[in-house]
C-alpha cells in the first residue's frame, strides 16, 4: 500500500504543472496557429485569469497554507478554466473581467483626450510610443 500511495502522491504533484502550464501552453500555440479566433479568446482569457490567480495566491500565501485542501481546490478550479468542455476562462472573462477593463479603458481614453488637448506635444508622443496603434506591426 505504501508504494501505491507514493505513486498517487507523485501523480498528484505532477497534475498541477501539467494542468496549469503544460497543456495551456500547448493549446495556446495550437490556437495561435488555427484560423479561428474563438480559441484565441479562450486561451488569452485563461492566461489573464491564471495570472490573477497566481498573484492572489502569492499575496495570500500565509492564509492559504492554513487550508489543507487548497491545492486540490486550485486544481479543480484550473481544470474548469482549462478544459474545453467548460471554457471557464472565457466565461469568467466575459462575465467579470471585460466590464472592468472597458471601464478602465474608457476612463483612460477620456483622461488621455483631456490631457492631450491641454498638454504639449511631448506627452502625446510618449503615449503614442507606449501604446502602438491597431494594425501597426508593433501592435502584434
Amino acid at each position: 500500500m505504501g508504494k501505491l500511495w507514493t505513486l498517487i502522491a507523485q501523480l498528484h504533484s505532477l497534475a498541477g504543472p501539467s494542468l496549469t502550464l503544460l497543456y495551456p501552453l500547448y493549446a495556446s500555440v495550437v490556437a495561435i496557429e488555427s484560423p479561428s479566433k474563438l480559441d484565441d479568446e479562450q486561451w488569452l482569457a485563461y492566461w489573464i485569469i491564471y495570472s490573477f490567480l497566481t498573484l492572489a495566491e502569492m499575496l495570500l500565501q500565509p492564509l492559504l497554507e492554513l487550508i489543507p485542501i487548497w491545492y486540490d481546490v486550485k486544481l479543480l478550479l484550473v481544470a474548469w478554466l482549462v478544459l474545453p468542455q467548460f471554457k471557464g476562462a472565457a466565461f469568467l472573462y466575459e462575465r467579470f473581467v471585460r466590464n472592468h477593463i472597458k471601464k478602465y479603458a474608457t476612463a483612460r481614453q477620456h483622461l488621455h483626450r483631456n490631457k492631450s488637448s491641454a498638454g504639449g506635444k511631448s506627452k502625446k508622443k510618449l503615449m503614442d510610443f507606449i501604446t502602438p496603434k491597431k494594425g501597426s506591426p508593433e501592435a502584434y
